[in-house]
């Protein structure tokens, strides 16, 4: 089903000049009104004039999410702060959070492109919408639930957690559609099967599953086991949310909603743009958004572009599913996390030494995450119960630090290998 006709199968040269328009429009307004991209522009030379076409947005210099943390939290601001109706933030990689805030428009277009994604799983006005994703500063739970509003569906704002609660309301409410993370969805199906359960049997038809990696092997999985419709679907907090991209019923690449996303893909070293088709860094530019608009966003997800027409009937541009990554980022349960984070906690606690690695597994449906410390050699010596209250505390430190709960293994001192190169901090053995 499609939501928005006029611009989910707008003529490819329409869709330009409206592009074009709110671009030169965008570039003026943070221009004018805010400091950060003045500065980068007028470094680069660059003024709002130049931008005369879309091929002119290579002029523009890019923003990172360091960037970013640098102006937290409102250096970004492209209005009054009387008129944002909200705020949202990522989890901090060094304390910081990105943060994305919001004009009532905002709000408006958000709920648009989470309709689109919606809809594109068949969701409608008499839907049930089992709204898993998490509920607060990050973007998921409330994303979903504007769109469904949009839609007129019926949404259960349950979040996160609880599993047999969730499984019984599901059961109980007569839930239709299910969105939260694909892991999420086979821990439901391992616990209704101890539960006697039998997902055949629920009215769920369709599941809007994103914020972490997986594959077509884990879709085949999901399918199977909780009888639906998997659909991928791919946002970012600093460009607005869970909405900017998804799959449609054909299953087939994720649609980007270009008439408020401008999507590149550039070569990670140089910059450089690349063609439709060559795997490379995704950037994206905020056409629409009024609070913290942002223009060429290096995501540092790794993709390809395809222009092709879908089957759906839909002109917009797909990209492929997120094939990794420029950094050293883990997506672990939908938190983002580094190693910085696991290193800046170590160094505060006494008794160890900055010698770690991370180890992340998929134990049934969850991700498991084990951090390995090195003990100094006086803790080394201490007794087994006390090794033990310092690897709670440990993992109290970083379950702050990183939102998601860790496992900490102390080990012997020295025992983790040493590189002369770049150390080897994380082992992903997760078979997704």
């Amino acid at each position: 089903m499609i939501w928005n006709e006029q611009f989910e199968t707008m003529p490819t040269n329409e869709l330009r000049k409206f592009q074009l328009q709110n671009l030169k429009e965008l570039v003026l307004r943070v221009y004018n009104r805010v400091p950060f991209y003045k500065e980068q522009m007028d470094k680069k030379g660059i003024k709002p004039s130049d931008i005369k076409s879309l091929e002119d947005i290579q002029k523009l210099p890019f923003i990172t999410k360091t960037d970013m943390r640098d102006v937290y939290p409102y250096g970004l601001l492209a209005t009054d702060m009387s008129e944002i109706v909200e705020i949202h933030a990522s989890s901090g990689t060094t304390g910081k959070p990105v943060v994305d805030a919001y004009t009532q428009k905002d709000i408006e277009i958000w709920s648009e492109v989470m309709a689109r994604t919606l809809s594109m799983g068949d969701t409608t006005k008499s839907d049930i919408v089992h709204n898993a994703y998490g509920y607060g500063l990050f973007t998921g739970g409330f994303g979903v639930h504007y769109g469904a509003r949009k839609i007129g569906a019926t949404v259960i704002p349950i979040s996160g957690g609880n599993t047999k609660r969730q499984l019984s309301v599901m059961k109980d409410f007569g839930s239709s559609v299910l969105t939260c993370t694909p892991s999420y969805s086979l821990y439901l199906a391992e616990a209704a099967r101890e539960l006697g359960l039998d997902f055949s049997k629920f009215p769920i038809k369709a599941g809007f599953f994103g914020a972490e990696p997986w594959s077509e092997n884990m879709r085949k999985e999901i399918e199977s086991k909780l009888h639906l419709k998997a659909i991928d679907i791919y946002g970012l907090t600093e460009i607005i949310g869970p909405g900017v991209a998804a799959e449609c019923e054909c299953q087939d690449m994720l649609h980007i909603f270009e008439d408020h996303f401008y999507p590149e893909i550039i070569d990670p070293v140089t910059g450089q743009q690349l063609e439709d088709g060559k795997e490379g860094e995704l950037v994206f530019t905020t056409l629409t958004k009024e609070g913290t608009p942002v223009i060429r966003y290096r995501t540092r997800d790794i993709t390809y572009l395809n222009r092709e027409k879908c089957r759906c009937g839909r002109t917009s541009v797909r990209m492929h599913r997120i094939m990794g990554r420029t950094d050293d980022m883990l997506i672990v349960r939908g938190v983002n996390l580094f190693p910085s984070q696991v290193e800046q906690v170590l160094l505060k606690i006494d008794g160890v030494e900055p010698h770690y690695q991370i180890l992340v597994d998929r134990k049934g449906a969850l991700d498991s995450l084990e951090v390995r410390v090195e003990m100094n050699e006086t803790l080394f010596s201490d007794e087994i119960r006390y090794i033990e209250n310092k690897e709670k505390e440990i993992e109290h430190a970083l379950k702050e630090e990183l939102l998601v709960h860790s496992k900490v293994k102390l080990v012997e001192p020295k025992s983790i290998e040493r590189s002369e190169g770049k150390a080897k901090r994380v082992i992903d053995v997760r078979n997704i």
